[in-house]
């Protein structure tokens, strides 16, 4: 496998229950502006669904990959020479460590419509952050893609 080749992805994406919320928010913002006028209502309906979809979107670009020897979660990218042992969370341990658990200065990339998590910790002297807490579909994956990096 080539080192650039990422060896684990994900997209945090929005689940298809927001989807038609973006799709009410666009009837909303029609039916908000129907007594202005036809065109007025067009333009509201595309202009709360543009507005809405971008919003999930946004919420849901969010990526979580091993790659180069790294970890790269949101805009973070994290050797994976200075992470120890990846903890697989179940989905009531991953709720507890986001909240009872949690520590402020912990990195969190959260997603409340995923129910497990991985829990890395930071073995660098220098560095503040006492674990990493990542919301993924597939904890194990993530927990084998860093454990066969560090192996290398």
């Amino acid at each position: 496998m080539q080192p650039s080749a990422p060896q684990y992805a994900e997209r945090l994406t929005a689940p298809r229950s927001w989807w038609v919320v973006t799709a009410l928010v666009a009837v909303s913002g029609a039916l908000i502006l129907l007594p202005l006028g036809t065109l007025p209502m067009l333009g509201g309906l595309i202009g709360a669904g543009a507005l809405a979809a971008a919003l999930v979107t946004s919420y849901g670009s969010a990526r979580i990959r091993v790659v180069a020897g790294s970890l790269v979660a949101g805009d973070a990218r994290i050797p994976v020479a200075v992470l120890g042992d990846a903890e697989v969370l179940d989905a009531e341990e991953a709720r507890a460590w986001r909240l009872h658990k949690a520590d402020p200065r912990a990195f969190m990339l959260l997603r409340s419509y995923i129910p497990r998590a991985v829990r890395i910790e930071v073995t660098d002297p220098q560095d503040p952050t006492p674990y990493v807490y990542l919301s993924t579909r597939d904890p194990e994956a993530l927990a084998a893609a860093l454990t066969a990096v560090r192996a290398v």
